[in-house]
């Protein structure tokens, strides 16, 4: 989906990588937005216009999106079964929604109340505690915990509010009830409560359109039809239960996240995000249970979900992107300070690139979140910019131009913090004094050198013989200056010299510092 982009040095545009956005990765398989049913009925909210256009897997298509209470959009997240660590196709759903997130709320002022819900108790949970011999509980306290710091790592921002399933067995209880007293499901002699589908009708089927036949079921089975599902599951020997009007037991998966949105939420919601694997039966499920309880035609709004695009090349590709971009800032940053020297900077040009580029930028994001367009624009105006930063062949007179590289670089820095990534200085590190004072051990470091290498290669008033001379008596300091700094990029330091009087540095990622180690 990405086009190849203009650029020295940045290479192949693979930020959608980084950011994990773009188009395709919210459309639904072929097979599947062929299908007939879904969307069919779809009712447009009424509300606040956010002036973006989503696409919506209840219609296969982009719809405006429209918010019902101007103050706040609700959202509601499927979190994770806690049994295990988190894994690569989490990090993926979670990271992307924080950005669409972001972005909602930044770009285009839309205050969002995000509820997730974490189910701490399945059948799952309850096999690997007994594998390893602890509660239930504390197994899923401890991989809660654990996924809680991955998505900081992840700088994926914590939703409004965390509900937990074991938190909140009477309301889901109570909404079993409510969806058995409307003629939706029944109860068993064993102790089960199952949704009954045939009751649901045609009305079954609003997000995949053509619903799978049904699995085959145990022999033992208390259902009435093979595709009824578990609201309510019944105990079994050994394992954890609550009381309930049906017996003893513990809810089923689906009616959980159901209870919890409509707990917060009410009968109507915004947003429901997951990913694409939970469409069909869970996304699925819910709807029906949802507008089952609350009578009423469509409980959920936009549903936004995601697939798994990642790749180690793709990741490489994005890494290599934000670096180069990177090593734009820096030059811009030492352009303003008057570390580097080029000729005349077209600044009206410039800055009407700006201005274009966040015109483009804003257009692309409200347009589905079309990343590619927004790459395209971020790197075309770092191509003019580095375009502009051209060493001059001597040392230029005349006025300079440092306000509008100010700009750019903070737009840049700007949109980049609204999705999540850092291309701040990387010297300006955070922690303890420790790396403090190694960023000052190098600056002192590189500050002598450049000393050393202006006074190697200034002889204002030598000539002929003499100059000759000066030059092979001061060769040993300038390759001492070039022995140093192939030494710091072992380390992962890159040093700059802009001019005969300037040098910067800046750290290296590991690949590019064996590279020119290596080189």
């Amino acid at each position: 989906m990405l086009r190849t982009t203009r650029g020295p040095g940045l290479g192949p545009p693979l930020l959608q990588a980084a950011l994990g956005l773009g188009r395709a990765e919210w459309h639904w398989p072929a097979s599947r937005a062929a299908s007939g049913g879904r969307g069919r009925a779809w009712l447009q909210p009424t509300g606040r216009e956010m002036g973006v256009q989503v696409y919506n897997s209840l219609t296969g298509r982009k719809e405006p999106l429209i918010v019902a209470h101007a103050e706040a959009a609700s959202w509601y997240s499927c979190g994770p079964t806690v049994y295990d660590h988190a894994h690569l196709g989490h990090a993926c759903s979670y990271v992307r929604f924080d950005i669409i997130r972001r972005i909602l709320t930044k770009v285009f002022g839309c205050n969002i109340v995000m509820v997730m819900g974490i189910t701490d108790v399945d059948d799952k949970i309850i096999k690997r505690a007994n594998e390893m011999n602890i509660s239930p509980a504390s197994l899923a306290s401890l991989y809660e915990e654990d996924f809680k710091q991955d998505m900081a790592a992840l700088k994926v921002l914590p939703p409004t509010v965390y509900l937990r399933v074991t938190e909140n067995i009477p309301q889901i209880i109570s909404f079993i009830e409510g969806i058995i007293a409307r003629g939706h499901a029944y109860s068993t002699a064993k102790g089960n409560v199952y949704f009954d589908l045939k009751a649901r009708g045609d009305k079954y089927g609003k997000l995949v359109g053509v619903v799978p036949g049904p699995v085959g079921e145990p022999a033992d089975s208390d259902k009435r039809h093979a595709s009824d599902f578990a609201l309510w599951k019944a105990a079994k020997p050994q394992e954890v239960f609550w009381a309930s009007p049906w017996g003893p037991g513990r809810p089923g998966w689906h009616i959980e996240c159901s209870a919890i949105a409509s707990m917060v939420f009410g009968s109507q919601l915004d947003i429901h995000s997951g990913g694409i694997d939970l469409a069909f039966p869970h996304h699925e499920n819910e709807i029906a249970q949802c507008e089952v309880f609350h009578q009423c035609e469509q409980w959920g709004n936009y549903f936004l979900h995601s697939a798994i695009n990642y790749s180690d090349s793709a990741m490489l590709q994005a890494q290599q992107l934000l670096l180069g971009l990177g090593s734009f800032l820096e030059d811009a940053r030492a352009y303003m300070k008057g570390q580097l020297a080029c000729g005349s900077v077209r600044e009206a040009m410039l800055w009407e690139r700006l201005s274009s580029t966040k015109r483009a930028v804003k257009a692309a994001l409200a347009d589905d979140f079309d990343t590619p367009r927004v790459i395209d624009a971020i790197l075309g105006l770092a191509h003019h910019g580095n375009g502009q930063l051209r060493a001059a062949p001597k040392e230029p007179g005349g006025p300079r131009s440092p306000a509008v590289f100010g700009a750019i670089i903070s737009y840049f820095e700007q949109f980049f913090e609204t999705v999540g990534i850092s291309l701040a200085n990387q010297r300006c590190v955070s922690g303890d004094g420790s790396e403090a004072a190694l960023r000052g051990v190098v600056d002192e470091l590189v500050r002598f050198r450049q000393e050393v290498r202006q006074f190697a290669l200034a002889m204002p008033e030598a000539t002929g013989d003499a100059r000759r001379q000066q030059l092979l008596e001061r060769q040993p300091l300038l390759e001492a200056c070039d022995t140093l700094r192939r030494g710091l990029t072992a380390h992962g330091i890159n040093i700059k010299d802009r001019s005969s009087t300037t040098s910067t540095w800046e750290l290296l990622d590991q690949r590019t510092k064996d590279q020119k180690s290596a080189g």
